[in-house]
C-alpha cells in the first residue's frame, strides 16, 4: 500500500467523504486520517472514483468537516491495539479508549482486515464447550471453536446469557473474552461494564481482568457500527493466536 499520499476533502455527504488526490490513489480498505482540533478523524477507503478521487466512510461524526481539508493516507488498514493492554478496557472502532482511564498502550497493534486461517490450521475434532449454564450444556451444547447465534426480541435476556458465558469462561477456564457491542443501547453497554467489575471479570486496580470491550453503540455513526465487529474480532484473534 502507498503511504504519505496527501489529498483534500472534495465533498461530505453524511458519513460519506469523497477525497481527491493529485497522483496515485490509496488502496481500498486502507485508512485515511484528517487532523482536526483535539481529534483525528479516521476514514476508510470504500471505492475508487475514476483516477483522482476515492469515496470513504468516516468512523466518527463528520460535523465541522469542510472542503479542502488535508487528508493523509496511512498506507495500511485501520489498526487497533491488541493483547494484554486491552484487558479491562473499553475502546471504540479505531482503538481509542472511551472509559476515561487513560490511553491504551499500542505495543502490539493489528489491522482489522486479516486473512482467514487456512483449513489445514483448523481442528477437525468436535469438542463441546462446557459453559457452566446447565440448560445450555444439556439441551443446546456449544461446539468449541464454533459459532453460535442467539436470536430474540428486545429485553429477553440475550446479553444476560452472554454475560454469564463471559463470567464462566473466565472463572472455569481462565480464558479471555471480547465483547463487541454493535448498535447496542448505551445504557446496556454501561450496565454490562459495571456488572463485569462487580463480578471480578474486570479489575480496575491492576492486572487480572479477563475481558476486553469494544463498543460501537446505536448513537455512533454508521461507519463505526459497520466496522466495530471487525475491531472486536481482531482483538479476539490475537488472544486466539496466543492460545488464550
Amino acid at each position: 500500500m502507498t503511504s504519505n499520499l496527501v489529498g483534500k476533502v472534495h465533498q461530505v455527504i453524511g458519513a460519506v467523504v469523497d477525497v481527491q488526490f493529485e497522483s496515485e490513489l490509496p488502496a481500498i480498505l486502507s485508512a485515511l486520517e484528517i487532523k482536526q482540533e483535539g481529534r483525528t478523524l479516521v476514514l476508510e477507503v470504500a471505492q475508487h472514483l475514476g483516477e483522482s478521487a476515492v469515496r470513504t466512510i468516516a468512523m466518527d461524526t463528520t460535523e465541522g468537516l469542510v472542503r479542502g481539508e488535508e487528508v493523509i493516507a496511512t498506507g495500511e488498514a485501520i489498526t487497533v491495539p491488541v493483547g494484554a493492554a486491552t484487558l479491562g478496557r473499553i475502546m471504540n472502532v479505531v482503538g481509542e479508549p472511551v472509559d476515561e482511564r487513560g490511553p491504551i498502550a499500542r505495543d502490539e497493534v493489528r489491522g482489522i482486515h486479516q486473512e482467514a486461517p487456512e483449513f489445514v490450521e483448523q481442528s477437525t475434532e468436535t469438542e463441546m464447550l462446557a459453559t457452566g449454564i446447565k440448560v445450555v450444556d444439556l439441551l443446546a451444547p456449544y461446539v468449541r471453536g464454533g459459532k453460535i447465534g442467539l436470536f430474540g426480541g428486545a429485553g429477553v435476556g440475550k446479553t444476560v446469557i452472554i454475560m454469564e458465558l463471559i463470567n464462566n469462561i473466565a472463572n472455569a477456564h481462565g480464558g479471555y473474552s471480547v465483547f463487541a457491542g454493535v448498535g447496542e443501547r448505551t445504557r446496556e453497554g454501561n450496565d454490562l461494564y459495571y456488572e463485569m467489575i462487580e463480578s471480578g471479570v474486570i479489575n480496575l486496580e491492576g492486572e487480572g481482568s479477563k475481558a476486553s470491550l469494544v463498543y460501537g453503540q446505536m448513537n455512533e455513526p454508521p461507519g463505526a457500527r459497520a466496522r466495530v465487529g471487525l475491531t472486536g474480532l481482531t482483538v479476539a484473534e490475537q488472544f486466539r493466536d496466543e492460545g488464550r
